[in-house]
């Protein structure tokens, strides 16, 4: 079979419609019009002799030969990007393009924080930005898409070095006219956990919150359910629950303070870990650990969150 049939761009149409399962939506992901990706995709299947989607009218699935032919499509792609990363070494620390996931609840707390500053200190570097769930942030990072991860800890099935950054605390966040607005700090006991808001399936700081209130969790499906943590503080503020905030989200959303109150959980375990995660084949290792630094010595000048290294070591 003659290679020059392939093109790297044919192979980002395949994993682009493998991750949206639709044509059109897959299209505008690759910048191109919907009848090009379709065509072009019919002739690399042709070309290959094997159908790697299945088109009906309910929508796109993918065959069962398909999966394998994506599976190395994607390792293709990873190593065509490990170009790049080749060609960067030896080139003046953080500058070009990196690549940084950073999960939905921390992204729109921790990063104001960073961009001005590591932009004064780094003026060479373009940092794209992708916000999403970890599960998805965590395959995009392992397929190349992504350089690195902001992202808490620990991630167990995931084959990633792990930088440690900083520990922040949860506070138990309930309306201002909820009994434990006038206390002090809360007791892990008095914690109402029937009327504990959890994020929706795919956010890590739900499953914290079900493994530090396990009784929440055989109590079966709830209403008190919140995309975002936006969303979650607005229905804490309109009465309908409480729920656990991480300290960035509290000094940032200040505009419901009036409507909602933070109070400190006794006994020290109501934490998350947040580290700075990439691939151990990563090229540009150097530039992933001065990131983390200069993450570390921001937050630390703004007094941002108590930074400090978790239990565990850096590698």
């Amino acid at each position: 079979m003659n290679l020059a049939g392939l093109s790297l761009r044919d192979l980002e149409y395949i994993t682009a419609v493998a991750e949206h399962l639709h044509f059109g939506r897959a299209a505008v992901a690759c910048g191109v019009s919907q009848p090009t990706l379709s065509g072009q995709l019919r002739k690399l299947e042709e070309f290959l002799g094997v159908e790697i989607f299945e088109r009906s009218p309910r929508g796109v699935l993918v065959t069962r030969r398909g999966e394998d032919v994506i599976a190395q499509t994607r390792r293709i792609i990873a190593e065509a990007r490990r170009l790049f990363e080749v060609v960067s070494i030896g080139a003046e620390p953080l500058t070009g393009t990196l690549r940084l996931g950073v999960i939905s609840t921390l992204g729109p707390y921790l990063v104001p924080f960073l961009l001005k500053p590591l932009r004064a200190r780094y003026p060479d570097l373009k940092l794209m930005l992708h916000e999403g769930h970890t599960r998805a942030l965590i395959r995009q990072l392992e397929e190349g898409e992504l350089d690195a991860l902001l992202a808490t800890s620990p991630i167990p099935e995931a084959e990633l070095t792990e930088l440690p950054l900083f520990r922040e605390e949860l506070a138990l966040a309930v309306p201002r006219d909820h009994p434990l607005a006038q206390a002090e700090q809360v007791n892990p006991g008095d914690i109402p956990v029937a009327e504990l808001i959890l994020l929706s399936e795919g956010h890590c700081l739900r499953e914290q919150a079900l493994q530090l209130c396990p009784s929440r969790l055989r109590e079966g499906p709830t209403e008190l359910q919140a995309a975002s943590l936006e969303s979650m503080r607005q229905m804490i503020a309109a009465g309908s629950g409480v729920a656990f905030m991480p300290q960035l989200a509290i000094q940032v959303g200040a505009l419901l303070d009036d409507m909602v109150a933070y109070r400190r959980i006794a006994g020290g375990q109501y934490m998350r870990d947040v580290a700075l995660f990439h691939r151990p084949s990563f090229g540009r290792i150097r530039d992933i650990r001065l990131l983390r630094q200069s993450i570390g010595e921001i937050l630390a000048e703004q007094s941002a969150v108590k930074v400090h290294r978790p239990g565990r070591a850096a590698p």
